[in-house]
């Protein structure tokens, strides 16, 4: 019987930590994964039978190929926070900020890291697209546009990240731990958090 092994988990995905400034610049451009298709742009959904972390989570995949796979879970909300707050948390610029934003929990790896998942109407230099429409962003500078009314249509703001290392993800997808949906915007912001999972796991396809 297959095991998931957080410890191995957590190791792996350590090794392919991002600094947030860089973010862009450090995911591999290589989407060989070894005969499989890569799941970047997709949306990963826990099984039933998953257990912390990951219990119920639908993770947008920003990465996949032969050197890992990076993802930030969507749906798992922690509370809502002052912009300004988490701008000086983060060492930015909280001048004029009054608003607040929901916060959630990416994933496990480096939850000190903050990241905005947006529309993809919004774009840094730093920014990952991710399909088009949907991208990824380190989230200080977002964070402030936001603020100040400049930022993206729709967003989501995350601490951490899931991540796995080389062929780890490819081994949890044989053993049926996850399945795969194309990413749709409006499960990505629009649903209700609490609906998400199940409304993912409602459009799953198996992964070839």
């Amino acid at each position: 019987m297959f095991r998931f092994d957080t410890r191995r988990w957590i190791l792996a995905a350590a090794a392919i930590a991002l600094p947030a400034a860089v973010l862009h610049a450090a995911l591999p451009t290589d989407t060989d994964t070894s005969g499989r298709t890569s799941l970047a742009g997709e949306l990963l959904i826990a099984t039933p039978d998953m257990r912390e972390p990951f219990d119920h989570a639908v993770i947008l995949m920003a990465q996949h190929n032969r050197d890992g796979a990076l993802g930030i879970v969507i749906n798992h909300p922690l509370d809502s926070r002052p912009i300004a707050n988490l701008l000086q948390a983060l060492g930015g610029n909280a001048s004029g900020i009054t608003d607040s934003v929901r916060i959630f929990l990416g994933g496990p790896v480096d939850p000190n890291i903050a990241f905005v998942v947006h529309s993809a109407d919004y774009r840094r230099d730093d920014t990952l697209d991710i399909d088009g429409r949907v991208a990824l962003t380190a989230a200080q500078d977002v964070l402030r546009d936001i603020g100040l009314g400049k930022g993206p249509s729709k967003s989501l703001v995350v601490f951490g990240y899931a991540g796995w290392g080389p062929s780890q993800l490819d081994d949890e997808l044989a053993h049926g731990m996850w399945a795969a949906v194309p990413e749709d915007p409006e499960l990505v912001f629009d649903d209700d958090r609490t609906k998400v999972w199940a409304d993912a796991l409602a459009r799953r396809k198996p992964v070839q």
